[in-house]
């Protein structure tokens, strides 16, 4: 959430900000003409309980010295009903900014690009070259090995689900134990969590009140599917206060993830790339500001050298402002080389929200005597799926078989 504070202050800085993740100007004006509104209206409060407080004071001065107090009481009775009336203003003010807050993006850092869409985001680094063949490498929809089965993933439930089978779901299996491990050696500590959350612990990583229509509810009860482990493993500190010394907290989480993909219509319908249930390995992290710089990059190597492990040529891609996500101060994205399809695919994206994300959650650190909202940070490392169909046509035989890359085969 965005922190009203800041807002005020620097009002305009902030909207032109905003305009980098495509904030329509309508939502802007609200915002500005609401919160200029609350602060002119809080500082007549503040006058008049400053007032209020000064005149009763005198009651007892008035008494000591035989003073008429009847003028008096019912100047003070006057004002207690426009401070009533006020409050009452106030609060509403603050109920309306709040909500308008809560459909708000996060500011983009200083560091995102500026850009429209994925066509502008800006790529940092190539790691490794990718694979070439003495033929023509196929797609990992087109291959016939009976590792994933698409029609029976629609028979049980619909479009964008699938079925794994045989070696497929061996080598699923072995890539999530393989990953958790690789990053536990990397300082992450492994967590489990549920993969159903109630309303607040959406609320507290920015995927409510904005996206629920991406989510699936459970029918009559307030509660959802997780569309990422980010969401309860970040909301494992929810409206707590983390000792300074416990600081950074690194977690990594295996999880099933579940998305509608409301907004995707049309969009990635062959294969495993768009899912609505996919498998995944998250990082998070919970630190304080003056860390978080450090972890994100982190967690970007970390992802970064897990693929590299596996052999798989990827790049590293700087998200632009109008390309980030709605919590996101800024995003790596970890692109793999998909030979099929002759092209780089998004595998991984790797995010600081800084205390976007704390604000709402309520998630803070004791400096001292004051409490201060922490950083978090989350990142796929990785999703599944997409790296057992980059395995799978990265390691492609003309023949049909499939490599298992070396440091998978102890894990099959």
């Amino acid at each position: 959430m965005l922190d009203i504070k800041l807002l005020q202050n620097d009002f305009d800085t902030i909207c032109e900000k905003l305009r980098k993740k495509k904030v329509k100007e309508e939502t802007l004006d609200e915002l500005k003409t609401i919160s200029l509104e609350l602060k002119k209206e809080k500082k007549v409060l503040e006058e008049l309980q400053a007032e209020q407080n000064a005149k009763s004071k005198l009651f007892g001065v008035y008494a000591r010295e035989g003073k008429d107090i009847v003028s008096l009481k019912a100047e003070l009775s006057q004002n207690k009903t426009k401070v009533l009336e006020l409050n009452s203003i106030v609060k509403t003010l603050e109920e309306k900014l709040t909500s308008i807050a809560n459909e708000i993006p996060n500011i983009p850092d200083d560091s995102v690009p500026d850009g429209k869409d994925e066509n502008d985001n800006v790529e940092i680094e190539l790691i490794l070259a990718p694979a070439t063949f003495d033929f023509t490498p196929k797609e990992h929809w087109d291959m016939d090995n009976g590792w994933l089965d698409f029609e029976k993933g629609v028979k049980l439930a619909k479009s964008r689900f699938t079925a794994l089978r045989g070696d497929g779901a061996k080598l699923s299996r072995a890539l999530i134990n393989y990953m958790l491990d690789f990053n536990a050696k990397r300082g992450f500590c492994e967590v489990s969590v549920p993969y159903i959350v109630n309303r607040e612990t959406l609320e507290g990583t920015g995927q409510l009140p904005k996206f629920e229509d991406d989510l699936f509810k459970i029918d009559g009860e307030n509660l959802f599917l997780i569309p990422t482990a980010e969401v309860p493993v970040t909301n494992l500190f929810r409206d707590e206060i983390i000792n300074e010394n416990e600081l950074p907290i690194k977690m990594t989480c295996y999880s099933e993830c579940f998305r509608k993909e409301a907004g995707s219509a049309g969009r990635d319908t062959r294969g495993m790339i768009r899912q609505h249930q996919f498998s995944k390995v998250e990082l998070v992290s919970i630190t304080k500001p003056d860390q978080s710089e450090e972890v994100f990059k982190d967690m970007v190597e970390c992802a970064s050298d897990l693929l590299t492990s596996l052999g798989l040529a990827h790049r590293k891609v700087m998200l632009c402002g109008g390309d980030l996500g709605f919590s996101a101060a800024k995003t790596i994205d970890l692109e793999v080389w998909f030979p099929g399809q002759n092209r780089y695919r998004e595998i991984s994206s790797i995010s600081n929200t800084m205390d976007f994300q704390a604000r709402r959650a309520k998630i803070r650190y004791k400096d001292g005597k004051k409490n201060r909202l922490v950083h978090t940070l989350n990142g796929s490392s990785l999703a599944i799926g997409r790296t057992l169909i980059a395995i799978m046509e990265n390691y492609q035989k003309e023949d049909g078989s499939i490599e298992i890359p070396e440091v998978l085969k102890a894990y099959m």
